[in-house]
């Protein structure tokens, strides 16, 4: 029971990866969400046989049917981690898929019997987020206010339905907007970019306080670890423009779902 209930939550998560292909790409192109996929480069209508999330791609070689254009990693590589990042979030915060599956059929007269649910949903919805955020970050260096604007406001609704203290995650919002405000301010715009101050309050009120010090933390880390790996590959030259928000994103989902043992695994080594 347990193995079909993980298989399908799995091809769920490569169904929303497939969407969040589609999404980045309209997003980028100012196009409406209704319509059929195509190619981006012949403009062709994809068929339903070629728009299996990871299958297709293998099956086409990954290359266009129609005009034998290369079809790009991103599209199996974001609907397989998606995949995988819907069934850890799942597995992390679901004791009894029955319950959380079906809650009405314990008591659905009780708001408690829908916060394991919530709790899913509302992780899922984060993990989908913040992979559109490091998509567009990576390829157009920019932070969408249409995705982290909406975000804090259905993160911070579901939040207090889980009951998060308010004033705790009003704090931790403003504290990871004006981490970025502050530098914004300092370097008059030159070291980030106002997407990063939205962003940031969006983390704070994703992960509370003082969660979000160490998500914020480890996106330096990450950062700085990936910049110098670039610099002395030769791919970026000191004071090269860095997309942070891909390791913004990262280490707010890292934080989400580890967040307390690397923070343990910290203060263990301090100790010992």
């Amino acid at each position: 029971m347990y193995i079909i209930t993980y298989i399908f939550i799995f091809l769920f998560g490569l169904i929303i990866g497939s969407f969040i292909n589609c999404l980045v790409w309209r997003l980028h192109k100012k196009e409406t969400l209704w319509g059929r996929s195509y190619c981006p480069h012949c403009r062709k209508h994809i068929a339903w046989y070629d728009n299996i999330p990871v299958i297709s791609f293998f099956i086409l070689r990954a290359k266009c049917r129609k005009c034998r254009e290369k079809i790009s990693w991103q599209y199996p590589a974001v609907e397989f981690i998606t995949g995988l990042l819907f069934l850890i979030a799942f597995i992390t915060e679901c004791s009894s898929t029955a319950y959380c599956l079906l809650p009405f059929a314990y008591d659905p007269t009780s708001l408690q019997t829908y916060l394991p649910t919530i709790l899913i949903l509302r992780n899922w919805f984060i993990i989908s987020v913040m992979i559109i955020i490091f998509i567009y970050d990576l390829r157009w260096y920019y932070i969408l206010d249409k995705v982290t604007i909406p975000a804090m406001i259905v993160v911070f609704v579901l939040n207090l339905l889980l009951g998060h203290n308010l004033w705790n995650l009003l704090f931790s919002g403003i504290i990871g907007g004006s981490f970025f405000l502050f530098q914004f301010v300092i370097s008059k715009g030159k070291w980030i970019g106002g997407g990063d101050i939205r962003l940031g309050a969006l983390m704070g009120l994703i992960l509370g306080w003082p969660m979000v010090l160490m998500a914020l933390f480890l996106a330096y880390i990450l950062g700085s670890i990936v910049g110098i790996g670039l610099i002395l590959a030769g791919k970026k030259k000191w004071g090269s423009e860095v997309p942070f928000g891909v390791f913004l994103s990262t280490a707010t989902v890292v934080a989400l779902f580890w967040g307390q043992q690397i923070v343990d695994w910290y203060f263990n080594l301090l100790i010992f």
